[in-house]
């Protein structure tokens, strides 16, 4: 299995569908932005292709080269989205998944309204250069992944109840339903109603908190691309704490400057202590001292139902192989397991016509070792579903692979409770 992400070149191309004007370009290498940029000519050619198979009632979604896969997607008749990438070990699922939230963040800035009825196509590539920081982050190498699962990633903080109270309590007093907090583009506590957000905006809207350089307060504009498409909300973000930010969504009010430095101190002060124990956990996930076993180099809990997850690679952090090599292992397992052996998350058109049958054929456990072929060398990847819950765990070589589902058995009952 190759590791996704290793010294490859990602170009992603927005394009308007009727006339083929490019709005933008975007280009990754080796996990990090590029200037690089395609000729026009292979702009044009990839597009024309894509139209030609239109207009012969052919749908082209994807192909594949010698190093080199392809994934085209239309939006609404409107928006074409093209992603290359030569990163190996890249998933057609991937991609997929990237030309969705692509679409999504560009929803989220600029409104369905002006991306399916384009009036001015120069000036809305300059209202698009707002999501190219968003953007940007989908392509390189993240300490997140709902870009890929299309779920919330979360921590998990070792005082959750008395956050969650303050939290509830502080929306309350500032007149919305809305609230979460955020630390490094991951949630650690929402209200009721921020949980209820509909795909993407529940995955995009801590992502772009992460995404944004540090600020003591913000009043963002933003659609949600689910829940309102076409008429904006207010994106509001207090920091707490370095890296740990409050954010709200609201309609007109309340207006920023109610949330005045007493009513956050009414509410955040009296729960110091325990904010201050979330800020660390941003890569870690997992409250410190979480009992793991020695042997778990880094994993993936997904709950498909609550839409939510926790990674980290965290866990035995000194040895190899390093932490962005452990994120591509992951993240390639994570494809490889949704595309073949377990079924789409619960909401996919592909689940709503899945029939019983082949349901009742779903292997509920597999794994592989990646890396050399001797014994005893190659780590080990295992995934295990059990009702909603979905565990990947990458294992050190030392461990058996006789061991393998027992440990992920035990990993997994260990982590329930948390989500």
């Amino acid at each position: 299995m190759g590791e996704e992400g290793t010294e490859g070149t990602v170009h992603l191309l927005c394009l308007a569908a009727s006339s083929g004007v490019p709005l933008f370009c975007r280009s990754s290498r080796g996990g990090a932005p590029a200037r690089q940029q395609l000729p026009f000519s292979v702009i044009g050619s990839l597009n024309g292709v894509h139209m030609f198979g239109q207009n012969l009632e052919v749908q082209l979604s994807s192909a594949r080269t010698e190093d080199t896969t392809v994934v085209w997607k239309n939006f609404h008749d409107s928006i074409t989205l093209i992603v290359l990438s030569s990163e190996e070990g890249t998933s057609e699922l991937r991609l997929e998944r990237l030309l969705q939230m692509v679409f999504g963040a560009m929803v989220l800035l600029v409104g369905l309204e002006e991306l399916t009825n384009i009036r001015n196509v120069e000036r809305l590539k300059k209202e698009l250069r707002a999501s190219y920081r968003l953007v940007d982050s989908f392509l390189g190498d993240s300490e997140r992944i709902g870009d890929l699962t299309q779920c919330v990633d979360c921590v998990v903080p070792p005082e959750v109840s008395l956050l969650q109270e303050a939290l509830s309590g502080f929306a309350e007093a500032a007149g919305t339903a809305f609230g979460s907090l955020v630390v490094s583009g991951r949630v650690v506590a929402a209200t009721e109603s921020w949980w209820r957000l509909g795909t993407p905006e529940a995955v995009l809207l801590p992502w772009l908190v992460g995404s944004l350089p540090p600020q003591a307060a913000r009043d963002y504009p933003v659609y949600l691309p689910h829940g309102s498409p076409t008429v904006p909300h207010r994106l509001l973000t207090l920091t707490l704490l370095p890296g740990l930010e409050l954010c709200l969504l609201c309609g007109p009010r309340p207006p920023l400057s109610q949330l005045d430095p007493q009513l956050l101190d009414r509410w955040w002060q009296p729960v110091l202590d325990p904010l201050r124990t979330c800020v660390p956990l941003g890569p870690r996930a997992l409250p410190a001292g979480f009992p793991l076993h020695v042997d778990v180099l880094g994993l993936l809990l997904l709950h498909l139902e609550l839409k939510r997850c926790l990674f980290t690679v965290g866990p035995s952090g000194d040895q190899e192989p390093s932490p962005e090599q452990r994120r591509r292992l992951l993240r390639s397992f994570y494809s490889l397991v949704t595309a073949t052996h377990f079924p789409p998350e619960p909401g996919t058109p592909e689940d709503k016509v899945e029939d019983a049958a082949q349901r009742a054929q779903v292997p509920r456990a597999c794994y592989l070792v990646s890396g050399p072929e001797e014994p005893g060398t190659g780590w080990r990847l295992v995934a295990l579903q059990l009702g909603p819950r979905r565990l990947l765990l990458l294992v050190s070589a030392q461990s058996p692979t006789h061991g393998l589902r027992s440990l992920a058995t035990h990993t997994l009952h260990a982590l329930t409770p948390l989500l």
